[in-house]
């Protein structure tokens, strides 16, 4: 049932005439431009931090995962910005980091 589910899926998506998705990918990956941050437990939050936006953030962080992306569109942080809150909540073990590449090697 798998491999069935599977090889819809790369019919469905993947490009016309191959059955791959490894040949969608593009051949450079900026890092870190596609981890996904999964809220583990709410962080500490600066009198400064808390706005409405970085509540709002956790509170979709809290249901689902997001990407960096996703951050950036969403909120009125800079790059930098971002980067430092993340790694800080990440240092606190309030948020998990998923790099998705890992997992471009179980599907064949």
């Amino acid at each position: 049932m798998l491999t069935l589910t599977l090889e819809t899926m790369r019919r469905m998506f993947g490009p016309r005439g191959t059955g791959s998705f490894s040949e969608t990918r593009p051949a450079k990956r900026v890092p870190g431009a596609d981890l996904i941050y999964r809220l583990k437990s709410w962080p500490e939050i600066t009198e400064a931090g808390r706005t409405a936006e970085i509540y709002r953030m956790l509170s979709v962080m809290s249901s689902r995962p997001v990407n960096r992306q996703w951050i950036l569109t969403r909120t009125s942080m800079d790059p930098q910005q971002l980067e430092a809150l993340l790694r800080r909540w990440v240092a606190e073990g309030a948020i998990e980091v998923i790099d998705p590449a890992r997992f471009s090697d179980t599907v064949s």
